[in-house]
C-alpha cells in the first residue's frame, strides 16, 4: 500500500481539483506544497508508473466553453483502420475525445468520438469524418443534457 508524506497528500488534494489558470500550474501547485516543480512532476510520474495515478486530464465543461451541441458517434471501423482513424479524428478541433472501446459496443461499434459545436452544425460535421475515413456505419447519441462532473476525491 502506498503511502504519502504530509506534503503528498496536499499535492494530491490540490491535483484533484480544478488546476490553477495561470501560466504554469505545476509551479504553482508545487509552491503550495513545498515541492520543486521538478520534484513534483517526478512524483507525478512515479506514481503513474507506479500505477497510482491512472491519468491527469481536463475535463471539458463545453456548455461553460460555449458549445451547445454535443453528441457521442460511434463509429464501426474495420480493425486495420482503427488507428488511422482514431488519429484523424482525434486532430480535429471539434472533437474532445476520441478512443478506442473494447470489446466494441454491439459487437460492431469500436471507435468512439465527442464532437462539440455551437450550433446545429453536428450533422455536416459527422457527414465530414464519415467521408474522410470512409466510414458509413455510425451511430450518434446527441446530448440533451449535462450532468453535473466530478472526480473521486482521495484526500
Amino acid at each position: 500500500m502506498q503511502t504519502f508524506t504530509t506534503k503528498e497528500k496536499k499535492a494530491a488534494q490540490i491535483l484533484q481539483k480544478d488546476v490553477p489558470l495561470v501560466p504554469k500550474p505545476f509551479d504553482a501547485i508545487a509552491e503550495a506544497c513545498g515541492f520543486s516543480s521538478a520534484d513534483l512532476i517526478s512524483w507525478i510520474q512515479a506514481l503513474s508508473r507506479k500505477g497510482v495515478i491512472r491519468k491527469v486530464g481536463a475535463i471539458l465543461r463545453h456548455q461553460k466553453a460555449g458549445y451547445s451541441k454535443n453528441a457521442l458517434v460511434m463509429w464501426a471501423v474495420a480493425p486495420e483502420s482503427i488507428e488511422s482513424a482514431g488519429e484523424r479524428f482525434a486532430s480535429l478541433s471539434y472533437v474532445s475525445h476520441c478512443y478506442e472501446r473494447r470489446p466494441a459496443f454491439q459487437n460492431r461499434y469500436n471507435l468512439f468520438t465527442m464532437l462539440h459545436a455551437q450550433d446545429e452544425k453536428l450533422a455536416s460535421l459527422i457527414q465530414q469524418m464519415s467521408h474522410a475515413i470512409d466510414c458509413h456505419d455510425f451511430l450518434i447519441l446527441n446530448s440533451r443534457h449535462e450532468y453535473k462532473k466530478t472526480s473521486p476525491e482521495y484526500f
